[in-house]
């Protein structure tokens, strides 16, 4: 399994009700956003090992990006495991943390956007 994520995933919304969306699901993960581009519809956020009040065990950067795409709009999700002192990881990093934080992302991104759950 890659500590690198990257996924993709078309919503029938607006790129601003979107990207508003994902700096309250930052917040609510307890994310801090250390970049933000709201002209461009990007934020780069990183959070903590422990979310939720669950311990993941690594520390988490993800940047999330809504290009508009037809009708709707893509969201484009990267993330990656930190060190202690917020630098890359590239080696040593916990199994499957990076991914339970983005699918947490994303699953709280479309319950703010009223997307039902998939089953």
């Amino acid at each position: 399994m890659p500590f690198e994520q990257h996924q993709e995933k078309n919503y029938a919304k607006d790129a601003q009700s979107i990207f508003q969306a994902a700096l309250k699901v930052t917040e609510k993960l307890d994310g801090k956003i250390i970049s933000s581009a709201p002209d461009k519809f990007k934020l780069t956020a990183r959070f903590p090992k422990t979310i939720l009040g669950q311990t993941l065990g690594d520390r988490t950067e993800l940047s999330c990006e809504v290009r508009v795409d037809g009708e709707g709009s893509m969201v484009i999700v990267d993330a990656f495991p930190l060190d202690a002192v917020e630098r890359k990881l590239m080696f040593g990093a916990r199994k499957g943390v990076t991914l339970t934080v983005v699918t947490w992302f994303i699953a709280h991104l479309e319950h703010n956007l009223g997307i039902p759950p998939a089953k």
